[in-house]
């Protein structure tokens, strides 16, 4: 959210919470900011209000209390007296403006929404970076925050329910997790009283801290906001009342500040089965797309899975084959399961076609496929080297039951499609019902006893030995269950190798031309020339260095 912010050509930028209030003041506070001379950053800690008796009018314009109008100022005064503050409250506001420098060194990372640390983590960055002027503007924005306590906490605090905050769900560890390897927010803590306040006495803005006897009025100039005191004598005796009262309050709230080196590295586990994660992502056919990937494989995966967002596509599972990848996918806010039937020692960097690890990873597609079907959900299983245009599973689902619909491996475009071991097990459609479960068994078991992967296993089990059971140019009938394969036409799911698509100058557009739903970049050997010719083409949705989707 914060880097599309950046798409919009806005002089100021701000983070907020769709459940809170802001008042008038906070675009007054706005005003005050953007005449300011550097880049700077604020942040407005939220007060809590457990009652709330105000509404606004028809128009929306105005607020009302017992059906009568009711002005701003009285409104403020009324909920002074019931209010508190909640800084580690996840509807902080975040403002700062569109200037030259980054809010912070490094990049922002994929923190969870609405799950905590992340606000605070930005503000300890761009604290530490020092690229900006950090300043704290709690006491001129009344930032109203509706009592809910569902909302997770966004900081470690030093206060008496902290470790109720830390038994939160995975979300949060995972947002904790972040908070700890990414940038500098691990290596020390910072004391919130020391960031400059912005407050407002006698109708001006002030610039105070607290900690250090410091006063600045109205324009702010790095130099002098760090050198240059406004020495006592010019202070107004209301003025310093206003500024005597803020640190009191300040003082009140000091339990806030972020603990030092508290983030922690705890290991990262989602809460979820298989069978749960079944029940939450499946769509209202009882279908999930299921993909399974390793390590070296994971810029893959988020390319895919960035693909698949962006065609809004939610109803997918990644199967991890290794722990590097399954907290990875946790990070990536991805719904994934640890396979523990996976093979182990597994060198993923060499796990390619053709060699002794692609046989033995092949074959865990087919064991899961098979117990997910069992569990009464439909698969499409698609490898991550296939790259979607279109969504397939409407046309695909119109196959109906008893029925494996599954993408040729041929290439030759005068051959008929279902020749002998021409069915490619990286790409396939299955209905969950008694003869596909059944057929699918088959499989399993054949790929158990081979030495070759399970792509051969599927087309001697289903198709019989030398294509035994085809019937026409594409399809195939197992005869023990009577289930039919059909393979896919070349046109809509061409492999890697037909019509030299890969080859074209531009893929996507020829692609798109002959109406491609899918391509697979496969017939191509080694994991870092298939990494190459996807990206070269464009057929790439990932951005490997800020770990983002690509707008």
């Amino acid at each position: 959210m914060v880097a599309k912010s950046r798409a919009f050509k806005s002089d100021i930028y701000v983070f907020m919470d769709t459940e809170t209030i802001l008042l008038p003041d906070f675009v007054l506070a706005l005003n005050y900011a953007h005449k300011l001379d550097d880049d700077w950053l604020l942040f407005a800690s939220p007060r809590d209000v457990p009652n709330f008796p105000f509404y606004l009018d028809e128009d929306r314009k105005h607020w009302l209390k017992d059906g009568q109008r009711i002005r701003i100022q009285e409104l403020q005064d009324t909920l002074g007296s019931s209010w508190q503050w909640s800084c580690c409250d996840s509807r902080m506001v975040i403002a700062w403006n569109n200037g030259e420098m980054p809010l912070h060194h490094g990049v922002l990372p994929p923190f969870l929404y609405g799950k905590g640390v992340y606000n605070h983590w930005l503000i300890n960055e761009a604290l530490s970076s020092g690229l900006r002027f950090v300043f704290d503007a709690s006491w001129t924005i009344s930032n109203i925050a509706l009592g809910d306590s569902s909302y997770q906490s966004n900081c470690f605090v030093k206060s008496s329910n902290v470790s109720d905050i830390e038994k939160g769900s995975w979300e949060y560890d995972c947002n904790s997790h972040l908070a700890a390897v990414y940038g500098l927010s691990s290596l020390h803590g910072f004391n919130y009283s020391a960031v400059m306040k912005l407050v407002k006495c006698d109708g001006r803005y002030l610039l105070i801290n607290a900690t250090e006897d410091f006063l600045h009025t109205y324009a702010y100039k790095r130099k002098s906001l760090w050198k240059r005191h406004i020495p006592k004598c010019r202070r107004s005796k209301t003025t310093l009342a206003c500024v005597v009262r803020t640190i009191k309050m300040q003082n009140e709230t000091s339990g806030c500040s972020l603990k030092d080196g508290s983030v922690h590295t705890k290991t990262l586990k989602l809460s979820y089965s298989l069978e749960s994660l079944l029940a939450i992502t499946a769509d209202e056919n009882k279908t999930v797309v299921l993909t399974v990937a390793g390590y070296s494989y994971k810029d893959m995966l988020m390319s895919w899975v960035c693909r698949l967002r962006r065609l809004r596509i939610t109803n997918f599972l990644v199967s991890s084959l290794d722990y590097e990848t399954y907290q990875f996918s946790v990070m990536q806010g991805l719904p994934v399961f640890n396979d523990p039937s996976a093979p182990s020692n597994i060198s993923f960097n060499d796990c390619h076609f053709g060699t002794e690890c692609f046989q033995r990873v092949t074959k865990v597609k087919s064991r899961l496929v098979l117990k997910i079907l069992k569990l009464g959900y439909n698969v499409l299983l698609s490898d991550v080297d296939i790259y979607w245009f279109k969504n397939p599973l409407p046309l695909l689902s119109t196959f109906g039951p008893a029925t494996l619909a599954a993408q040729s491996d041929e290439y030759n475009q005068t051959r008929p499609i279902n020749l002998p071991r021409r069915l490619n097990s990286g790409f396939y459609y299955a209905h969950s019902d008694a003869p596909t479960i059944s057929a699918m068994g088959k499989v399993v078991r054949h790929a158990a006893t081979s030495g070759l992967t399970e792509q051969p296993s599927f087309y001697d089990t289903l198709c019989g030995e030398g294509g035994s059971t085809r019937k026409g140019d594409n399809r195939c009938v197992e005869p023990g269950t009577n289930l039919t394969v059909h393979f896919l036409d070349r046109n809509l799911f061409p492999n890697g190798a037909y019509l030299g698509l890969w080859e074209r100058k531009n893929v996507k557009s020829a692609c798109k031309k002959q109406g491609c739903l899918v391509l697979h970049n496969n017939w191509i050997s080694g994991r870092v020339k298939k990494l190459e010719r996807q990206v070269i083409s464009g057929l790439w949705d990932y951005d490997i260095t800020t770990r983002m989707c690509l707008v």
